[in-house]
């Protein structure tokens, strides 16, 4: 019981965070909560870093068991890296964070105000380093887990992973500095030695940036080839001494230019005869659309004008007599009659004027 609570005191000693990261490696993720406030500027140069990818790729070069795993170093040999100021910053020591516990992530430096981009993470306390170095975050929740798996990674006499653990990416989920902008960075693989073939080589040696510790020596160590990676892909054009093949742009600028101002110009015109197509059948779906209704008007008219003929032709001789004999025949039913009359009238002369509109759209649609 007394170690628990003894640990659960600490854990209440502790400022609250005020930010988060994934870090995602190969061995799992790692959530970061962040000291913003009590670390500004450490916060600020990682969050940034982790927007702009920087860290996307690198390796945790250097692991001690039951003490830390270091990385943030993008050449991969402990010896590069810079911040986001362009310059190594000042350290940043406050009194309420001290390594006490595992998952503590704080700066790497080879001495005071010399931080840059590396940082490390403990497996256990380090109650040495309390006031040597910037601590700007914790490893929390059950990612602690997969912190854990870092220091069973076995180490040659440099304290460098046999199987380099890899940062695959980084995310930011809670930035508390809204006004951060990434850059736009070029990926990096970062102080190298060129060759005359173009080859990259990095090269890897023993870290000192962390800390002079008491048991290291200060000798030479010597240098081993970690990884060869081609700095540029080139073509045979470039290779080989082959009078054939010359070295100089198949098409020129100009060239270029003009074909693609000719595939501007063409793409627009077909897009004009597009939209001149597309106005031409629209106006002729209207015509037939016009036409159809012409001929179901005139359908109306015919049945109209056979229905007031069939009824006048029933009745005209009754209806003689009638209008002869006024005595006999009520006003009322000679109104009608007329009425009837005057609107076979009319509809047989809208269906003429309809013929002849028909029989000139028909002429139109020919021409």
């Amino acid at each position: 019981p007394l170690p628990f609570l003894a640990m659960s005191n600490i854990y209440i000693t502790e400022p609250i965070t005020k930010g988060k990261v994934v870090m995602s490696t190969t061995f799992g993720d790692l959530d970061i909560e962040l000291w913003s406030k009590e670390a500004p500027r450490a916060c600020r140069n990682f969050v940034q870093l982790c927007l702009e990818g920087y860290y996307d790729g690198t390796v945790f070069h250097r692991i001690i068991k039951e003490f830390m795993v270091q990385g943030g170093d993008p050449t991969g040999t402990g010896e590069g890296g810079e911040s986001i100021f362009g310059q190594p910053f000042d350290d940043e020591i406050h009194s309420r964070l001290r390594f006490t516990h595992r998952g503590i992530v704080a700066m790497a430096s080879s001495g005071p105000g010399t931080n840059g981009s590396q940082f490390f993470m403990t497996f256990d306390r380090c109650d040495w380093l309390n006031g040597k170095h910037t601590i700007f975050g914790k490893v929390t929740g059950d990612t602690i887990f997969n912190l854990v798996r870092f220091g069973e990674v076995e180490t040659d006499d440099n304290d460098r992973p046999l199987e380099l653990p890899v940062i695959t990416k980084t995310e930011v989920l809670w930035n508390p500095f809204e006004d951060i902008v990434p850059r736009e960075l070029p990926r990096r693989l970062l102080e190298v030695q060129a060759a005359d073939d173009g080859i990259t080589q990095i090269k890897g040696s023993k870290n000192k940036s962390l800390l002079s510790f008491a048991d290291d020596k200060e000798e030479e160590e010597g240098e081993e080839e970690i990884a060869v990676i081609p700095r540029k892909i080139r073509s045979s054009h470039d290779v080989l001494d082959d009078p054939r093949l010359s070295k100089e742009a198949a098409v020129e600028e100009a060239i270029l230019k003009k074909a693609m101002e000719d595939f501007k110009n063409k793409t627009a015109e077909a897009k004009e005869a597009k939209e001149a197509e597309e106005t031409k059948e629209a106006k002729e779906a209207k015509e037939s659309k016009e036409m159809k209704k012409d001929v179901q008007r005139i359908n109306a008219v015919e049945s109209i004008r056979r229905v007031i003929a069939s009824r006048t032709n029933d009745g005209d001789s009754e209806m003689g007599k009638e209008l002869e004999d006024p005595s006999t025949f009520d006003a009322a039913m000679r109104d009608k009659v007329k009425e009837q009359r005057a609107a076979l009238a009319s509809a047989e002369k809208k269906q003429d004027q309809d013929s002849d509109l028909l029989d000139e759209a028909a002429e139109a649609r020919r021409v």
